[in-house]
């Protein structure tokens, strides 16, 4: 069976494909010759799937060029259902390996990456295996985005409020398939309505705080136009898909503070950027207001928001107010 399967969703992705595959290939590579003797090899226990979501550049000849140089280790597929989510719900779907991994084609992985998930996760027959990573930004810097860490007593509590995209966890596709997973289609912010709301489903985690996934904040994404885009008002209909979720699994009442919190932070802080970069925008303030009033009326005794400094408290007030 194959141990790992990983799945890259492409999209106009040229300038970047090369850099993350071949930190793909090595870090298979390095993982075949620890993790396997020398009878195996990469295809016998890896695959990567490159789906093409009707590219308009060369995306898609570079993902023919390196199945052909790897054919037995890469599949190229295509998915005409426009949107990450779409084609991540598309891959998951194709898989076979014991494990998946969702990696961002713009982005790339630590040489030894693969062959410290697995191990992490072969050892503790985790569900998930979260990893930390590293942000980086058009103007060269970094910051690091730390892993939750599984001997938190608290781990739950932190995971609900942390907020991290689908390529900073390893999933075990049988328990994956077995809840039916699945993306919300059709919109940006597609993670933010599921990946919080995956460890109701789990007690079977684990983690490793270092950053073996590298996270490009490219200026050319959806969400950094310098042109406004209508699709920054999908965090509200993400935000009720994860509230759903929870109402679902039952969770309300146990993770109240921490989806409260999850909500004024989304709302408050970070799509207000959004909401106030252009003047079409503006709704949104209203719009965030209605949304805390109709789930958290109280949402200004947040446990979470009164530990948090005095100058953040004063922004998230007067978001609220715009």
């Amino acid at each position: 069976m194959i141990k790992l399967s990983i799945i890259i969703p492409v999209f106009n992705a040229e300038k970047y494909l090369g850099r993350c595959l071949n930190s793909v290939l090595e870090s298979l590579e390095n993982a075949t010759r620890s993790l396997f003797d020398n009878i195996n090899t990469v295809r016998n226990n890896f695959e990567i799937l490159l789906i093409d979501n009707d590219s308009s550049d060369n995306s898609l000849q570079l993902c023919k060029k390196y199945a052909a140089e790897y054919p037995d280790l890469i599949s190229v597929l295509r998915c005409h259902t426009p949107g990450a989510a779409a084609v991540r719900n598309f891959g998951a779907s194709k898989a076979k390996g014991e494990l998946i991994w969702f990696i961002d084609a713009d982005d790339w992985i630590s040489k030894d990456a693969v062959t410290k998930l697995i191990t992490k996760a072969d050892d503790s027959n985790a569900d998930l295996v979260m990893m930390g990573a590293k942000r980086l930004y058009s103007d060269g810097h970094f910051d690091y985005l730390s892993s939750v860490l599984e001997d938190d007593s608290n781990y739950k509590s932190r995971f609900i409020r942390y907020g991290m995209g689908p390529w900073q966890v390893l999933i075990r596709r049988k328990w994956w398939t077995e809840h039916k997973f699945r993306f919300m289609e059709g919109f940006i912010h597609e993670d933010m309505e599921l990946m919080s709301a995956l460890i109701l489903y789990t007690d079977r985690f684990a983690s490793i705080d270092k950053p073996l996934y590298f996270y490009t904040q490219n200026d050319e994404s959806v969400l950094h136009n310098t042109k406004f885009n209508p699709h920054i008002f999908d965090i509200f209909p993400a935000l009720e898909g994860l509230y759903r979720r929870f109402v679902k699994a039952g969770a309300i009442k146990k993770y109240h503070d921490e989806l409260e919190w999850f909500f004024i932070w989304n709302l408050l802080i970070d799509s207000a950027k959004d909401f106030a970069q252009f003047p079409e925008g503006r709704p949104g303030f209203q719009q965030s207001r209605d949304m805390l009033s109709k789930y958290f009326p109280e949402w200004c005794k947040n446990r979470f928001l009164k530990q948090k400094p005095l100058k953040l408290k004063i922004r998230v007030r007067l978001n609220y107010k715009k």
